[in-house]
């Protein structure tokens, strides 16, 4: 059999992470419409959670169809701040407004994660971190910002937790995989339960 998953996502950080855990896959790209999808779910008052896990799920699901009897993965991650959905920034205008709507709170991360085969969900999971940012100056965000490549910002939403990103934070509760986008442990754990 082989022991290869499928990833659906674009994610080279989702990737490196199963590749650390000795988690065989290719890697195959939705090209799913996450702003449709978020407008049409924002409109039916979902939560971010619920916005979440639609997403992982659409991902797994449309790439799944494509190889029948494969195990696909797909993950979103969002950042959840007072109940409303902060999405990633599509230019560093919006990168330092959302910086100055998280500064000096705490906001939750969540990441949903899907495994799908045959075009259908048959395992999902989802997990919240807690992160409590100090407070800065306009300027310091600013200067946050001018230190972080473009590939950087578009992909890890405003901070990377890994690098530039911890220092934001006067406090960080759950799992750093979980911030980066992918809670491994659960994966893992069903992964192996069913031979992989």
């Amino acid at each position: 059999m082989d022991k290869r998953i499928i990833l659906a996502s674009k994610s080279k950080v989702r990737k490196e992470i199963l590749d650390k855990n000795d988690i065989m896959c290719t890697v195959e790209h939705s090209n799913v419409d996450e702003d449709i999808i978020k407008t049409s779910l924002l409109n039916e008052k979902a939560s971010p959670e619920i916005i979440s896990k639609n997403l992982a799920e659409l991902k797994a699901n449309k790439v799944s169809v494509k190889y029948p009897d494969k195990l696909v993965l797909g993950a979103d991650s969002v950042i959840d701040l007072e109940g409303k959905l902060i999405s990633k920034p599509k230019n560093r205008e919006i990168a330092l407004e959302i910086l100055k709507k998280l500064n000096g709170k705490a906001h939750h991360l969540i990441s949903s994660v899907c495994i799908s085969k045959n075009g259908t969900m048959i395992w999902n999971y989802t997990d919240k971190a807690k992160l409590t940012m100090k407070n800065f100056t306009t300027e310091e965000l600013k200067q946050y910002l001018s230190k972080i490549s473009n590939e950087v910002l578009y992909a890890y939403n405003v901070y990377q937790i890994e690098s530039q990103g911890r220092y934001l934070f006067t406090n960080i509760e759950g799992d750093e995989n979980t911030i980066m986008g992918l809670p491994i442990k659960k994966i893992k754990e069903y992964l192996k339960i069913n031979g992989y």
